[in-house]
Order: C-alpha cells, then structure tokens, then sequence
C-alpha cells in the first residue's frame, strides 16, 4: 500500500476555492508565497494524483522532481494507488478529488493562510475521519 496524504491550504473559515481555483492565488505576502514553496518542498520526491487542472498548474520544473498522475471520475480509487505501492502518494485535487480519496488518506497536512474572503470549496472536517481504507 503507498502512504497516502494530503497537503492543502485553507482560509480562515476552511476556504479552500473560488471559481476553480485558490482563493488567495497570486497573493504575494511573504505567507502565501511561503505556503506554495513549503508545497513543493514536501511533494519533491514523491507522487502527486490529482485532477487534470490541478496537475496542469504545476510548473514544469516540479513536475521534473515529482510524480504526477492524472485522474479521472470514472477511476477506481484502489486501481490507481495500486500503482504506487511503497511510495509517499499527495493528494490533490481539492473536494472533488478528496470525496473519493479521503477514506485511504493516512496523514493531512493542513496550512490555515490569513485569508477571510470569499470561497466556493470548501475543507470538510468528515475527510480527517474518513481513513481506514486499504489498498489490496
């Protein structure tokens, strides 16, 4: 089985997006920038599975030190971790993807930004309980 985990950043009140994408995306305070390079620095190495946008918003040189994978509604959630046995495995994808995923998630690694504005997505608490899955 891979070590699945997710890594997110959520708003004061558990924003998570706006209009499909990160709520506080291009804001240049020095905790914002400090969060998307503490992103890259804890997948480096490892396996990134998310959606087609997510995995498309990764510069080019990450993808170059990172696994990515890109899935789909209609994939098995077990099907695809099976391919990764014995690795670290991210989670990306936000909801969507954390709806599906959430029951195999071992560790969540949340960083809660200084952001108070609007959102669409929201973190739902019911994923940090919803492990206990395996992969055979």
């Amino acid at each position: 089985m891979p070590d699945v985990r997710a890594i997110c950043a959520i708003g004061l009140r558990g924003q998570l997006g706006l209009n499909g994408h990160l709520p506080w995306e291009g804001d240049q305070r020095p905790e914002f920038t400090a969060d998307v390079a503490r992103f890259f620095d804890i997948t480096r190495g490892h396996v990134l599975i998310a959606g087609p946008t997510t995995i498309g918003a990764v510069p080019d040189w990450a993808k170059k030190q990172m696994t990515t994978f890109v899935i789909r509604s209609h994939m098995d959630p077990r099907d695809v971790l099976r391919q990764f046995r014995g690795r670290v495995v991210y989670m990306g994808g936000g909801p969507r993807a954390w709806d599906v995923y959430a029951p195999f998630i071992r560790h969540w690694d949340i960083n809660r930004l200084p952001y108070d504005g609007e959102a669409d997505r929201w973190f739902k608490p019911e994923w940090l309980v919803a492990g206990g899955a395996t992969v055979d």
